[in-house]
């Protein structure tokens, strides 16, 4: 067989392979459109969490964890000097301790203070009642002294008695009269300008009532005390939550993935300081807009590691279109075929001989079967 002969029967079995592998890539599809829309893969992915100081600083003192190291919810991570927050507290303490003395003792002053009150007026009362008898016998010496003087006005006029003896009766009625009006300016006194109603113990002394009032604006000033003391614990709990603040605890299970700030170091507020690859596991794939259309937030899919075949059941958290370098191109001319795609995110839960940065397959059956 001559070379030409060669060359002519190469070129006719090239042509006849070339016109197979058309037609079978045209009843099964495996160009690159058609493997795209038949498997879907994604990288697993561990959400990363950057934990900082909450609006607080100062120099590291214990560096609890280290990298690699498996932590819990709530295990303590690192803390901060807290001698500074410490002296706070307890001078705020001590001034909380200072107000609540002078509360008490405002609240026992006022506290003797009414009893004094009530005694002063009781004291009063019977007082009154000793002035008001006191009145009524300088009365009672007055009448007797007028009926005298009457008569021996009567005797003088008949010349039984003398002149003298007249006028000695007289002064005697003066001194009475003048003992009725001390008497009585006494009894006014006492009163304070109350109405003497006879019954002494419903009187309404203006001296008492001055007293009650003075320690009813004492009590303004306990009020004010206290409220200075709910300040200072204001300031109390502002300092305690400082202080919690000053220790950093793993918000969930995770790994620690980096220390970015090591002890002894000052630290600045919300500085991060260590990075935490949380248990929250997730990978994305990108699907044709009729895949995506047959799919909902919510909805479960499963799909398989590709390293060892290991099942993995997620569910899909969100779709939303994906960006155009996402969107598959079709084999014609100027891409008006292109068709847009569509990114799934498909959350797991972490299991054993699986770790992030495995690839997922996701097969086309997860999506047909709907």
């Amino acid at each position: 067989m001559s070379l030409k002969q060669k060359s002519v029967r190469i070129g006719i079995i090239f042509f006849v392979v070339l016109f197979i592998s058309g037609i079978l890539l045209m009843f099964k599809g495996h160009d690159a459109t058609a493997l795209a829309i038949e498997k879907k893969e994604g990288i697993l992915t561990a959400e990363q969490v950057k934990l900082a100081f909450d609006s607080v600083g100062g120099r590291m003192v214990n560096e609890a964890v280290k990298e690699s190291q498996e932590v819990k919810k709530g295990d303590v991570l690192m803390v901060l000097d807290s001698t500074d927050v410490d002296l706070s507290i307890a001078k705020i303490n001590a001034q909380i301790a200072q107000v609540d003395a002078q509360i008490n003792a405002m609240d026992g002053s006022i506290r003797i203070g009414y009893a004094q009150t009530d005694t002063n007026e009781q004291q009063n009362f019977r007082q009154i009642d000793q002035q008001r008898a006191a009145l009524k016998g300088a009365n009672a010496t007055y009448a007797n002294k007028e009926m005298d003087y009457n008569r021996k006005t009567a005797l003088a006029a008949s010349g039984a008695i003398s002149q003298s003896e007249l006028d000695d009766v007289q002064t005697s009625l003066d001194v009475a009269a003048s003992n009725v009006a001390q008497q009585q300016q006494m009894l006014e006194k006492l009163l304070v300008g109350a109405t003497d109603t006879e019954n002494t113990n419903q009187l309404n002394l203006a001296t008492i009532e001055q007293q009650r009032q003075t320690l009813n604006n004492k009590q303004n000033d306990v009020q004010n005390l206290m409220q200075q003391k709910k300040l200072l614990e204001v300031q109390l709990n502002e300092l305690q939550v400082k202080k919690e603040r000053l220790t950093l605890k793993a918000p969930e299970d995770g790994k620690v993935l980096k220390l970015l700030a090591k002890q002894g170091e000052m630290i600045s507020p919300n500085e991060p300081v260590l990075l935490l690859e949380s248990k929250r596991v997730y990978y994305d794939i990108y699907l044709s807009e009729k895949q995506a259309a047959k799919l909902a937030e919510g909805d479960s899919v499963t799909g398989k590691t590709v390293a060892n075949s290991k099942s993995i059941d997620g569910t899909i958290r969100f779709i939303t279109a994906a960006p155009g370098f996402a969107d598959l191109k079709m084999s014609r001319e100027k891409g008006q075929a292109d068709l847009s795609a569509f990114q799934i995110r498909i959350y797991t839960d972490k299991q054993t001989e699986v770790i992030p940065g495995m690839t997922v397959e996701v097969t086309q059956d997860a999506f047909t079967k709907r």
